[in-house]
């Protein structure tokens, strides 16, 4: 790295976690401020979470002053006080660490040009966790605007191993720009798998018959991180350690929607050595150095290959100590998943997405940041943004069109003052309408369209945190519900805010669901899990009970085979039932669900619902399905895709996240912030009149573009009907197979589309009608 920065050249490192990837990346800067100190944002560090800028801040201002170099380090993130923002603003420190949209916030001011006219350096950390995102997208931006600003300006990247180093290396420059730079290979982990003496579950995601175990695993550690999948699972698993803590250990719980304060006094007591575990969701993934974690325990299993490393890597944080890690299986199909990743781990394969096409919604944007520090002239902004590597190949009518929604919102809309937000001065040049329109894009600034939040307050006490409005609006007063580890008593809804007081055991409290919660299955992974099951050679240290199980299934109908489609249809209460044993995850599986079932109304099945999980899909109609091939016909992706997209409220909700990313709708206003009902109302309004009246509107089409990618996953989905057209094994039984038994338990607990009253199911008679004693 100081080769790199000596040559002026950027650089692209690549290490395993533990590997002294941040102290290389900070290295050049602290030699060059050691010799020359002068006033001026020299290096500008950007993290993707403001707990890892604060960490490092803190990790950095050590060495700096126990050498007493006179070098300034500050951050600047949400939590940075006003008045430090604005000093920092006219007199900015040696080394700013901050956050993607506090950079985009900064080069919206006047001032951007003074601020970094003289910075040397920029260091990207965790650089695999940014591109890819739109959070990525918005730095690329930033980044480009920058190489203007300060063209000497190098560029060093910090990656944990990925799977596609190229792209990465795109991101920051042009190939010859940057030199790539690997790491020397970490130990390989040691990751167990938890058999448990509880009978492990058929399905659901939460894994709290293995809470015993975890807890003895946890006495018999210093420190562990104990990894879950969601917000929910966080709650329940801290809450069930807690009750099983009989020796008073001090066990804590992190996740993004605890309060700020809560979530510094957990990361100031790890820093502080003075916790025995902490479970947490995906908010302490990244790059946090706890040296005292001797074990990370996964409980769920972990969707990726890369996350799972990278959880890994949080257990002893050196470079040259094997990291210990702990899997825990939530039911029998995470078993076999949990497997595929160990092996994986083990073969040193890597999983991921390649960064795709960057979003047009960000660009509108950036486009109005840059609009509110200078006049934009139409063919130098383009040629900005295509420096950045996610607009690399953008088209310029999408540009266009994208410039003339920030001025004036397009042809639909232009008639409505209110999206009038540029205006083009006598030199053909861009300029802001207003101040107040300024104002409201920095106030709704950032990618992240998250729920919209109440705080949850301790009658007579402090915040706790956010649970989601829709979740709140459920409850009746008396309710319990667990949140923040504690167990506590809803009263009423005050002002955009849940106050409520702690409570005592009895009945059965609620758990907070968030959005999005739910991580996707890896492609990678779900090729791992069909290959384990169609060879039983595999099968030999797999637990007893599924291993029983698996043979069941080989000896009633047939295993999946890794190339093919597995279909099963069968009776059973007076309905028919198929499953697909697709292992797409579970967007892909909802996707094909709606078209599946709209398929088969056409062929007469009358289907009544479907469930999904990241493995299969259950289907229950009146009639029999018939001509399966048929069914799963690549041709589905066609006019039924784009009639089910039309009309489904999914493509509205994808709406309402793009508009507010593009401004189109504001989150927060001066003096007021929208409920999530005004927000969407607003965008179903909005929705309507484009699609009436412009149905090419960007918007509309960074929406469809959107959808296709995220939630609906239909690349994967057409992927895999490419790939099964010829290969559909179709087995019609005549009862459910031991496969299927876990999706119909799922009927009841997941979001069923159909009416499920009259199928909840008794789990030990369906095991019965399968054949198990």
């Amino acid at each position: 790295m100081l080769d790199a920065a000596e040559s002026g050249k950027s650089a692209l490192l690549i290490a395993p976690t533990g590997g002294g990837k941040t102290l290389a990346g900070f290295l050049p800067s602290l030699i060059e401020l050691a010799a020359d100190s002068a006033p001026r944002l020299h290096t500008l560090y950007v993290s993707p979470l403001k707990a890892l800028a604060t960490d490092i801040e803190r990790n950095l201002k050590t060495p700096v002053a126990e050498m007493d170099l006179p070098i300034r380090i500050e951050s600047r993130t949400g939590d940075t006080a006003t008045a430090k923002r604005q000093a920092q603003k006219t007199d900015p420190p040696h080394i700013l660490l901050t956050t993607p949209e506090s950079l985009a916030l900064l080069l919206s001011y006047e001032e951007a040009p003074k601020i970094f006219g003289g910075l040397s350096r920029i260091i990207v950390d965790e650089l695999h966790a940014l591109a890819g995102t739109k959070r990525g997208d918005l730095l690329a931006l930033g980044i480009a605007r920058l190489r203007r600003i300060a063209p000497r300006a190098t560029r060093m990247g910090l990656s944990a191993t990925v799977a596609w180093p190229d792209d990465l290396a795109r991101f920051l420059g042009a190939p010859q720009e940057v030199t790539r730079i690997q790491g020397a290979p970490a130990p390989d982990p040691e990751i167990d798998i938890l058999q448990t003496r509880e009978y492990l579950p058929w399905a659901g995601h939460m894994g709290m018959h293995a809470l015993p175990e975890i807890y003895e695993t946890i006495k018999a550690h210093k420190t562990t991180l104990v990894f879950v999948n969601t917000r929910a699972q966080a709650e329940l698993a801290f809450q069930g350690l807690w009750h099983l803590n009989e020796d008073s250990l001090p066990i804590a719980l992190h996740h993004g929607s605890l309060a700020l304060e809560q979530r510094q006094r957990v990361e100031a007591a790890m820093a502080a050595d003075s916790l025995r575990a902490v479970v947490a969701t995906s908010s302490l993934d990244l790059g946090i150095d706890w040296a005292a974690v001797d074990l990370v325990v996964q409980l769920g299993a972990p969707k990726g290959v890369a996350r799972l490393m990278q959880r890994i890597g949080r257990a002893n944080h050196r470079f040259d100590t094997p990291s210990k890690a702990l899997l825990v299986p939530t039911n029998r199909f995470e078993v076999l998943e949990c497997r595929a990743a160990r092996n994986a781990v083990a073969a040193h394969d890597l999983d991921g997405e390649r960064p795709r096409p960057g979003g047009l919604d960000v660009l509108a944007q950036h486009i109005m940041g840059m609009a509110c520090s200078e006049p934009l002239e139409a063919q130098a902004l383009y040629d900005e943004v295509r420096q950045a590597q996610p607009y690399a190949n953008l088209a310029r009518q999408d540009f266009d069109d994208l410039l003339g929604f920030v001025e004036n919102g397009g042809y639909a809309l232009k008639s409505y003052e209110r999206w009038h937000k540029l205006f083009r001065d006598s030199l053909g040049r861009y300029q802001v309408t207003t101040q107040d329109a300024v104002r409201r894009y920095r106030m709704n600034i950032g990618t992240i369209v998250e729920a919209v939040t109440l705080k949850v307050r301790l009658a007579g006490g402090p915040v706790l945190g956010e649970v989601e409005e829709y979740f709140a609006q459920m409850l009746r007063p008396g309710d319990t519900f667990l949140f923040a580890g504690e167990l506590l008593r809803f009263m009423e809804i005050r002002q955009m805010t849940v106050m409520a007081m702690r409570a005592k055991g009895g009945g059965e409290p609620m758990i907070p669901a968030y959005e999005g919660g739910r991580l996707p299955l890896s492609t990678y992974l779900a090729d791992g899990v069909r290959g384990l099951l169609a060879d039983p050679a595999h099968w030999v240290t797999l637990p007893d009970d599924v291993r029983e199980w698996l043979e069941h299934q080989r000896d009633s109908s047939v295993l999946p085979k890794p190339d093919g489609l597995l279909v099963e249809t069968f009776p059973r209460g007076g309905k028919w039932f198929l499953t697909a044993y697709c292992f797409e995850g579970r967007n892909a599986h909802q996707t094909l669900g709606m078209l599946l079932t709209k398929r088969m109304e056409r062929f007469g099945h009358r289907p009544l619902g479907f469930v999904a999980s990241d493995y299969l899909l259950a289907v229950w109609s009146v009639n029999e399905p018939e001509d399966i091939p048929t069914l799963f016909d690549q041709d589905m992706l066609g006019d039924d895709l784009e009639a089910w997209m039309a009309e489904s409220s999914m493509l509205r909700r994808t709406f309402r996240n793009v508009a507010i990313i593009a401004g189109l709708i504001e989150r927060t206003q001066p003096g007021l912030r929208k409920t999530g009902k005004q927000v969407t109302f607003n965008a179903d309004l909005i929705y309507d009149v484009l699609r009436r009246h412009q149905p090419d509107h960007i918007l509309l089409r960074a929406t469809r573009a959107d959808a296709a990618g995220g939630l609906t996953d239909v690349k994967r989905l057409a992927d895999m009907l490419t790939r099964v057209s010829g290969h559909i094994e179709h087995r019609r039984l005549d009862r459910i197979s031991p496969l299927a038994i876990p999706a119909l338990l799922e009927i009841g607990r997941e979001i069923v589309h159909g009416n499920e009253d009259d199928l909840l199911i008794d789990a030990e008679e369906l095991i019965r009608e399968a054949g198990f004693s």
